[in-house]
């Protein structure tokens, strides 16, 4: 859901949606949009959609459904690494994967409004870049007891940062498919998020080769679609070309528009168990 602080309190859908069986919820980020809207909304519509301009911090939101959840997984759908600062970034998100009981994960993106990283002080053509060395930053900080980076975008002196993450975070990177995206799963994450779900049958084979070519295990990694329409002939597909979550979507509304939608998907998950 795109947590607003009009919708539906995101901190009681995670709860209501662990009632339910469902597995995990994931909350999107924008800093800000700039009113310049030189960037066309991404969802080929003529104006940009008010829950844009009105979304919440995911970790902090996420902080506080781990508090009053206990199973299910709570993750960024999708963060954008480029506009955070990756030591900040990197400590808030070691503390929320320990408090968390190790559920939080890490669904990235390289953020595709222009006017909004502009702000951030990035370049929309080197976002890929900004992202990738803000990620290897936040991963050594996570990892080294005594950390550093020097990139282009990304120095950091021989640093002490606690806490470390008692167990791994996992790095999703959403995006359509092709070489340079698979290249950067590769490199610095555990799977990829495409949006939707179509292509997905001839897609899903490049990608593993792509990740089995650049050395790693591509049995490891996680295929988890955004936004697909749920219906039991869909997930039974997904089940059988590798997927391995669905991420299903509610709209960003009041209590009374949201819960009968969950409602809904959650018999739908119910009945293929």
């Amino acid at each position: 859901m795109f947590a607003t602080d009009l919708s539906m309190d995101p901190v009681d859908l995670a709860v209501e949606a662990e009632a339910r069986g469902l597995d995990s919820i994931y909350l999107p980020e924008h800093t800000h949009i700039p009113t310049s809207r030189l960037t066309p909304p991404p969802t080929g519509d003529e104006e940009l959609a008010q829950e844009y301009k009105r979304s919440l911090d995911p970790l902090v939101v996420l902080a506080a459904a781990a508090a009053r959840t206990t199973t299910l997984r709570l993750g960024t759908g999708v963060m954008l690494p480029a506009q955070r600062e990756p030591i900040v970034t990197a400590k808030a998100i070691a503390t929320l994967q320990n408090l968390s009981g190790g559920r939080f994960c890490a669904g990235i993106g390289f953020g595709w409004n222009e006017d909004e990283m502009a702000d951030h002080g990035v370049d929309y053509g080197t976002r890929r870049a900004h992202t990738r060395e803000h990620m290897l930053a936040m991963q050594a900080l996570w990892r080294d007891e005594v950390a550093s980076f020097d990139g282009a975008h990304v120095r950091i002196s021989p640093s002490w940062s606690w806490p470390k993450p008692d167990i791994d975070v996992p790095v999703l990177l959403g995006g359509g498919a092709g070489p340079k995206m698979f290249a950067h799963i590769a490199e610095y994450a555990n799977g990829w998020i495409p949006i939707g779900g179509a292509g997905l049958s001839t897609a899903i084979p490049e990608f593993k080769s792509a990740v089995a070519a650049a050395g790693r295990d591509p049995e490891s990694m996680e295929i988890v679609p955004f936004g697909s329409l749920p219906d039991p002939g869909k997930l039974e597909h997904f089940a059988s070309i590798g997927v391995t979550e669905v991420v299903m979507r509610v709209p960003s509304a009041g209590r009374d528009v949201v819960m009968p939608i969950l409602d809904e998907q959650a018999a739908l998950v119910a009945d293929l168990r």
